[in-house]
């Protein structure tokens, strides 16, 4: 047996890795101002501001996005001028949703946040932020590809690493793959 991993048991599936614990959410003074700042920049909508690792995390609805992130981005406050990335996350177990989550930067004021909505299978569909920033384009179409997230909105809709004839979502959870065992 190995240091600080329990004895093998045949009924529980094996990992390679022991499970490490993860650090408490917390923020750095800058991200403390950065949720009250975002809290008064988006009174008038139904965000729910939270705390990941060390960023402020906002859920909003999937229909608030595009009007959210260009606050966001145009507000002296926030000034979220730079999109680091856009990605999609399955979450087959809570009733088929899929979270878009944007990660957001302001080069100006030096602080980062999360934008997270969720969405439902079957067609999911958020407003694209392509005309907020010109580069959303890119992980939009790639989104599309892998996870099926239709972006309302968006000036191009040509798959971009799947090829045409390709079907289903090789993103998510539920894509059949050919079945393995770890050893």
């Amino acid at each position: 047996m190995i240091a600080g991993l329990p004895p093998k048991d045949k009924n529980v599936p094996r990992r390679r890795h022991p499970v490490i614990e993860s650090a408490p959410p917390r923020l750095t003074p800058v991200g403390e101002a950065l949720a009250k700042q975002i809290s008064d920049v988006l009174s008038d909508f139904d965000v729910s501001i939270t705390a990941e690792l060390d960023e402020v995390c906002c859920l909003v609805r999937a229909p608030d996005v595009e009007r959210i992130c260009r606050l966001l981005k145009e507000g002296p406050l926030t000034s979220m001028k730079y999109m680091r990335l856009l990605t999609v996350v399955d979450y087959l177990e809570d009733e088929a949703e899929l979270e878009v989550v944007y990660h957001l930067y302001s080069l100006e004021h030096h602080h980062k946040m999360m934008l997270k909505t969720r969405v439902s299978d079957p067609s999911p569909e958020v407003p694209s932020v392509a005309g907020v920033w010109r580069g959303a384009g890119w992980y939009e179409r790639e989104m599309h590809d892998l996870f099926g997230v239709f972006f309302q909105g968006t000036p191009d809709t040509r798959t971009l690493i799947l090829p045409d004839d390709f079907e289903g979502f090789p993103g998510r959870k539920n894509y059949p793959i050919n079945e393995y065992d770890e050893w």
